[in-house]
């Protein structure tokens, strides 16, 4: 058997998270008995262990963890079908949003960029309605593989384009951002060095896919959060230079010398046929 069902994906990419069956359970809505009857037929059809089992608890197989990723793919690909459907289907009903692209951007990121982008494609003839959906650092990749998301702009090294197609917008230096009053903040120019490891000032910490990377600095959740702690003394970031649009009177930026650059992509896709996105792609690279 060549073939899996989307409720079978759901109940083992929860277990294989979990690496619980009771919380897998409870995440799920479902009792745990069906959930291990499920998973064990899944086993008995793919011919593989996915899962061991002793006492010490739950841990996957070779094959488990090559399931997972692929897994979480096809639940993606089958949720990013839904919503995709939905937009489109709204100008098939009376008075429906026609041609409706929703644009992923981070909060606060390039804000002169993302104004001339949709200033210019408004100027457009069939220009379909741009939805602005601000996200938090490093989501727009699960926004666009799920479907949250029609097109994003995508900040490399920070996001990967792994899996999208993509055009280079602009290319920028990057900045740390300090509390005006901390000694460092009198310097014009800094290092990564310097930066790394400040007694009392460590750097702040932002989520990726769900987990905070080790370390001793604060762990934000968005870019308002980040700003107070940095005007309090408790915390500074590294930005690139367009962050400079957001800055507090308490904030002084100092450009880093040995930082890489930072390059502002439009990401979407590989798949798409979209002909609204692909007009809006051609407004974007005549910027």
């Amino acid at each position: 058997m060549d073939t899996l069902e989307t409720r079978e994906l759901r109940y083992f990419t929860a277990v294989a998270e979990e690496l619980h069956f009771g919380r897998a359970a409870e995440r799920l809505g479902i009792a745990q008995p069906p959930l291990s009857r499920a998973i064990q037929q899944l086993e008995r059809r793919l011919g593989v262990r996915l899962l061991e089992r002793d006492r010490r608890g739950v841990s996957l197989t070779g094959a488990g963890e090559v399931l997972l990723h692929e897994g979480r793919a096809a639940l993606d690909a089958t949720a990013a079908a839904a919503r995709r459907t939905r937009r489109a289907g709204g100008a098939d009903s009376p008075g429906g949003v026609r041609n409706r692209l929703v644009l992923s951007v981070k909060a606060a990121a390039f804000h002169d960029l993302l104004q001339k982008l949709l200033d210019a494609y408004a100027a457009e003839p069939d220009a379909a309605e741009i939805e602005v959906l601000p996200s938090g650092t490093c989501e727009q990749e699960e926004m666009l593989r799920d479907g949250r998301a029609d097109v994003a702009l995508m900040h490399a090294p920070y996001n990967s384009l792994a899996g999208f197609d993509s055009e280079e917008l602009v290319t920028e230096g990057q900045i740390a951002i300090l509390p005006t009053g901390h000694p460092l903040a009198a310097h014009r120019t800094l290092s990564l060095a310097d930066v790394s490891d400040v007694p009392g000032l460590p750097l702040a910490r932002w989520p990726r896919h769900g987990a905070y990377p080790p370390g001793p600095g604060p762990e934000v959740r968005d870019q308002t959060q980040l700003a107070q702690l940095i005007a309090l003394g408790r915390t500074m970031a590294v930005f690139p230079d367009s962050a400079r649009a957001w800055l507090w009177a308490e904030h002084t930026a100092v450009p880093l010398t040995d930082a890489p650059p930072v390059v502002t992509h439009i990401a979407w896709p590989a798949h798409s046929r979209s002909l609204a996105l692909a007009g809006l792609i051609r407004t974007a690279t005549r910027l």
